[in-house]
């Protein structure tokens, strides 16, 4: 076991958020990362719960869930292999409101959230990194906002389908009607009407708890101006 994981710390990261700092900070981490599986509906963080440990994703894509007093959910914000869970933490907090757990299962590396915090007051560098991270997510909800405001349902499932997309670099999304329902805040119905309409202009196909993607330049020209802008601003600061 400490063979396996010696050679899978020596070789390059596959977050690219790890994989865009410096050989200095990333070394300073480095000895703190354990590898995890990420399992479906693991849970990364509970609402007003202590944050104990910090995720960078490497594969799979994780739900950030607003939720309610009355436990309405909906989901706001998405993290994948561009990323890490935590924001709180990197903001000096220690809980959020917000629940994180898997929605697509794949693999991380995890850290202890008093680690991370020690390697941060001792790096400007690494702090400023994880900062920028910050205000790419902050873009994306705020992005997530407008289109689940004034997008409709089809549009926002197009955006929805693409940052998966992004996160996966996979064709096939293994998706439910129910995740997709709490994504889009809609009904069963409503997703089952916008799949449609994206199958008729052969965009997607769709089976039994999947997507599959046939093609992304014409799911682009459907999510119109709900996708692209937190995009440009990951690329703008972190690359």
């Amino acid at each position: 076991m400490a063979l396996v994981s010696a050679t899978r710390n020596s070789s390059p990261p596959r977050n690219q958020l790890l994989a865009a700092m410096s050989a200095t900070d990333f070394a300073s981490l480095q000895p703190h990362l354990q590898p995890v599986p990420m399992a479906l509906l693991k849970d990364m963080e509970r609402p007003n719960r202590r944050i104990e440990t910090v995720y960078f994703m490497e594969n799979g894509i994780a739900s950030v869930v607003a939720v309610q007093p009355d436990e309405t959910r909906v989901e706001v914000g998405l993290i994948g292999r561009e990323g890490m869970s935590g924001i709180a933490v990197v903001l000096g907090g220690a809980q959020s409101p917000h629940s994180i757990y898997i929605q697509v299962a794949g693999e991380g590396q995890r850290i202890t959230a008093s680690e991370l915090r020690k390697t941060m007051n001792a790096s400007q560098t690494l702090q400023s990194l994880l900062l920028k991270f910050v205000q790419v997510f902050m873009v994306q909800t705020a992005h997530t906002a407008i289109a689940n405001a004034r997008a409709p349902i089809h549009r926002r499932l197009a955006r929805w389908i693409l940052m998966a997309h992004d996160r996966t670099g996979d064709n096939t999304l293994p998706l439910t009607h129910e995740f997709l329902s709490l994504m889009l805040g809609v009904r069963r119905a409503g997703v089952t009407e916008a799949l449609q309409s994206l199958k008729r202009q052969k965009l997607i196909d769709n089976g039994r708890n999947k997507i599959v993607v046939l093609n992304r330049k014409g799911i682009e020209r459907a999510a119109g101006k709900s996708y692209g802008t937190p995009e440009k601003e990951y690329r703008r600061l972190i690359g």
